[in-house]
């Protein structure tokens, strides 16, 4: 029985992780805290932090609460997701990793071309 039943939920927790990529991605969060969550300049990494951090956090900005400046921005971001999606969210970040073979940010480029983009 537990065979069945883990067989038969395991698609809907992958759906679940392909939906909370989506959202990720669809609300540009990957603009500022990175492909993976990792973490850009000023915007923290999000990329593996405790669930019931993420979730906690994410339901004080949904209340208009902003630790900083920058903080502030994410207000509306975070007022933009449902109970549903925050639960998601919080839930995908946490489990979020890197892979290990991915140099995104560590290719080299040729700056020796035309000047042109």
């Amino acid at each position: 029985m537990k065979k069945f039943v883990l067989i038969f939920s395991l698609p809907l927790i992958l759906l679940a992780s392909d939906n909370s990529r989506d959202l990720y991605f669809k609300n540009a969060c990957n603009s500022c805290h990175g492909m993976y969550a990792e973490g850009m300049g000023a915007s923290p990494r999000l990329q593996g932090i405790r669930e019931d951090i993420l979730l906690r956090r994410l339901k004080d900005l949904q209340q208009g609460k902003a630790r900083s400046a920058f903080g502030s921005i994410m207000i509306s971001f975070a007022k933009a997701l449902d109970e549903n999606q925050t639960i998601e969210m919080a839930k995908y970040l946490s489990n979020l990793k890197k892979p290990e073979n991915e140099d995104y940010y560590e290719r080299e480029f040729d700056t020796a071309g035309g000047g042109t983009s």
